[in-house]
């Protein structure tokens, strides 16, 4: 199986500005399901740093005293004792929208100002288009002169409150305000890969294209840079220590690093045209789908997203699409909810117009009733191509905020039958089966040696399906008797009254689905 049939080429990528290579072969990549399993691994990983190692972290949301481990340490403990060993530490935090608006700009600041007091350095970053956010989830740890022992760590996963949950999903105690439906400690569902291998030093340049960018930190905001210069805050980027060479090879599995950076002034240096390589992957792969396609997404909105399903369901009758979101939005208020259930909606809408009773959505539930909040960025194609990464399957995500994902080849061929489930002759491959195995294991309540049913694809949609209806009916039949297992529902959006909808649907459009793409790409509708 090329590479190149699934992966883009260099000039698919459509920028060739940067040095982040096409994709990198022979790592290991391992997805940590839940943020709990994240910060554990995070915290070993961080401690046995020495004097002159490296960490490097870009983050849309960062707590100081959010508990990596249930007695601690907290993040900035974590990171600050790391900086006082000596250990070279440079962050990128989103510089953050206000904290009454439910956003972190004094959060972020504050773990910065910690990590800088201990001898560390972090950028608050507004180097994006107007209402947009750095949304890349990003650490990088390296060892020079021992770089098989370095790792980084892509996906969903934030650097704070909410985020430490497990798979029984009773939620973090350290929690975000949110809807209250999804009560006071909100259950949520996240995935994050692990990588070791030569990717690892593609990723240490990913974080040094951002950090070394020469435009203003405060790009569009001059009252913002006004009070950072009274507060004498660090405004200029410190120089990176010399890039170690690349991890050895490490396994399996070929690695392609996909990115978002909008069309902006003034542009990146690195993606003077912005980049648009997570919509544009997306797009490679979802047109060579032919059985199923698993997703977990916290938003799904844009009908242009929706298209893209759409337009393969069209073409391959036998194509299955499963999709797992959040029951609610993760806001409440007249002004707020509308515009989040208008977009996914419409989406769902597209989607079933082309595939009918092919398209499957679902939201998750915790063994009491609560409804767990779906905050994980996981897309598996046919079992062969799989990718965990920061984005969204919304026209922002793709266009206009930067995100940062890996997909996954594995060059090990998964024997179960079906072997070759899109009959291209590609193979099933172990990592991406096994990922959507482990993801529906969890939702159904089985057992890790209880997935016979689920290796094929069309066996998989009936269990996910039949389980999913089970657990509606004993909620319709007044909850009688043991309840069934799975915590899998069949996913409705609420109907929004016509009038509502009227101003909704702009709304939505304009402020939370904006398109970052210049001009003439929006006219042709490419990415």
């Amino acid at each position: 199986m090329p590479p190149e049939d699934w992966f883009l080429t260099p000039p698919e990528r459509g920028n060739p500005h940067t040095a982040v290579p096409g994709w990198v072969g022979s790592n290991t990549a391992e997805p940590l399901i839940h943020g709990s399993s994240y910060f554990d691994q995070l915290v070993t990983e961080v401690e046995a740093l020495e004097s002159g190692d490296h960490l490097y972290f870009t983050d849309w949301r960062g707590d100081p005293d959010q508990l990596m481990r249930p007695n601690g340490p907290t993040i900035a403990e974590l990171f600050c004792q790391a900086a006082k060993r000596g250990v070279v530490v440079k962050g990128l935090m989103w510089r953050s929208h206000l904290d009454v608006l439910q956003y972190s700009e004094e959060e972020n600041r504050h773990l910065g100002e910690a990590i800088e007091a201990a001898g560390g350095e972090v950028l608050l970053d507004q180097r994006v288009r107007r209402g947009g956010s750095h949304h890349q989830k990003l650490v990088v740890l390296r060892h020079p002169g021992r770089v098989e022992r370095d790792v980084a760590y892509v996906g969903g996963i934030d650097l704070c409150h909410s985020r430490r949950d497990d798979s029984d999903h009773h939620g973090d105690p350290q929690a975000v305000r949110m809807s209250t439906r999804y009560g006071d400690r909100p259950p949520w569902h996240d995935v994050q890969l692990r990588l070791q291998g030569p990717v690892v030093g593609a990723l240490d340049q990913v974080f040094r294209e951002r950090w070394n960018d020469p435009t203003s930190l405060d790009t569009h905001l001059p009252l913002a840079h006004l009070r950072d210069k009274l507060s004498h805050a660090d405004l200029s980027a410190g120089q990176l220590p010399p890039q170690p060479p690349d991890p050895p090879p490490a396994g399996p599995h070929a690695v392609q690093i996909m990115r978002t950076y909008a069309a902006m002034r003034p542009p990146y240096d690195f993606a003077p045209k912005g980049e648009r390589t997570v919509a544009r992957g997306y797009t490679k792969a979802i047109r060579r789908a032919r059985r199923l396609i698993y997703l977990e997404d916290q938003y799904l909105w844009s009908g242009e997203v929706a298209r893209l399903f759409a337009d393969a369901l069209t073409r391959h009758p036998d194509l299955h699409l499963i999709v797992v979101v959040p029951r609610y939005p993760d806001v409440d208020g007249r002004l707020a909810w509308p515009p989040n259930q208008v977009g996914r909606a419409k989406a769902l809408e597209v989607c079933r117009a082309a595939g009918g009773d092919r398209v499957h959505a679902f939201d998750v539930e915790n063994h009491a009733g609560t409804p767990v909040y779906v905050h994980a960025k996981v897309c598996v194609v046919d079992d062969v191509w799989a990718s965990v990464g920061s984005d969204n399957f919304n026209r922002r995500s793709w266009t206009h905020d930067s995100e940062l994902s890996c997909a996954v080849l594995d060059d090990t061929r998964d024997e179960r039958a079906p072997a070759d489930p899109a009959g291209l002759g590609d193979g099933a491959r172990l990592f991406a089966r096994d990922l959507r195995l482990r993801l529906l294991r969890e939702h159904l309540d089985r057992e890790p040696s209880d997935d016979a049913d689920l290796v094929d694809p069309a066996a998989a949609v009936r269990a996910v399906t039949e389980t999913a209806r089970a657990l509606r009916a004993w909620y319709e039949g007044g909850k009688r008797g043991p309840r069934p297992p799975g915590r899998l529902m069949p996913h409705e959006p609420e109907e929004l009254p016509r009038l509502t909808r009227l101003w909704a649907v702009p709304a939505y459009r304009l402020l939370y689905d904006p398109d970052g793409r210049p001009w003439r790409e929006r006219r042709q509708e490419t990415w």
